[in-house]
């Protein structure tokens, strides 16, 4: 009589895709950077390719989707923080994906004006196609910080204190006053909920402070806004001129925390590792982006290559 296997031993089951190069095992990918004018990014490419495939590059995304985004709005005293807490694994993807410049390399040259551009933003996009394979959640706020630069450049006196940190590669999560950081990261909120799509039943109003040149209060509600732990935000108000984009900080120049109330965190299917948020403004401080009653158009252009991103981000899934 044969004794039973109790063990109900697996034997038909595949090993796990680990230890492997992302960009040396997908040659239609690297055609494409050739293609694409990025032949001379195939070494950090490269490079970025092995260290995503590795296994314990695995374990952390499971790690940052598993043990999701905590919002702590008090401390034990009372005190307001809005401040939300992620894994270590969160910020370890982070600092991968900036050291990369998957958050800014297509701007470089805003800084560097000799730097031959050939091939920039073929480059990224292969990156952030790689890179969404492993842990598409923290490439939302690395997608929105790329985006946001060319609407940034509609306020020269904004753009010359933001966009120099964000061209830095090295990830900061300090919730600190601009002058204070080595880096920051650009959100954006745009959808209401009596509005939801149309914008232009956004209900959120921005009067001038009477402060600064293009300084606004803005008070109203975002049912969307990702990702709450970037340092300031493009978002739309109403304005006596029509709906409106500002640039909205987290931390003041006082070091006070700006009038961002998160109400929660949404609770998701995927996107996981990522906060997406509902907010309140209250008197929160706001700074004209492009000209008044024309938002739409300004802010488009930040939708736009997130959207771009999105279809990098898809395929990478897939």
């Amino acid at each position: 009589m044969t004794k039973q296997n109790a063990t109900h031993e697996v034997f038909n089951q595949s090993p796990d895709l680990v230890d492997y190069n992302l960009l040396d095992s997908d040659p239609i990918l690297i055609e494409a950077i050739k293609r694409g004018d990025a032949e001379q990014a195939l070494g950090t490419l490269t490079a970025f390719g092995e260290r995503l495939g590795k296994a314990e590059t695995f374990v952390n995304a499971e790690l940052a989707n598993k043990h999701t985004p905590e919002l702590v709005t008090f401390d034990r005293k009372g005190h307001r923080v809005d401040r939300v807490d992620f894994h270590p694994s969160y910020h370890d993807f982070m600092t991968l994906s900036m050291a990369q410049g998957l958050h800014c390399s297509v701007w470089d040259h805003l800084e560097q004006t000799d730097k031959d551009m050939t091939g920039a933003a073929v480059a990224r996009g292969a990156g952030i196609y790689l890179m969404n394979q492993v842990e598409p959640g923290h490439v939302c706020p690395i997608t929105m910080t790329n985006a946001a630069v060319p609407a940034l450049l509609k306020n020269p006196d904004l753009a010359k204190r933001w966009v120099p940190k964000i061209l830095n590669r090295t990830y900061d999560k300090r919730l600190v006053h601009l002058d204070e950081k080595q880096s920051v990261t650009i959100g954006m909120g745009m959808t209401e909920k009596q509005g939801g799509t149309d914008v232009r039943a956004n209900t959120t109003s921005a009067v001038a402070s009477g402060g600064a040149l293009g300084e606004f209060l803005i008070n109203g509600h975002k049912w969307f806004m990702s990702a709450p732990m970037c340092d300031a935000f493009l978002i739309l108000a109403q304005t006596p001129k029509g709906l409106s984009c500002f640039l909205t900080p987290r931390v003041l120049d006082d070091g006070a925390l700006n009038g961002l109330h998160f109400l929660r965190l949404k609770s998701k299917l995927g996107n996981r590792s990522n906060a997406s948020s509902e907010v309140e403004f209250r008197d929160a401080l706001g700074w004209l982006v492009g000209e008044e009653g024309r938002g739409i158009n300004t802010i488009i252009e930040m939708v736009t290559l997130t959207r771009l991103d999105c279809i990098l981000a898809s395929a990478g899934l897939v």
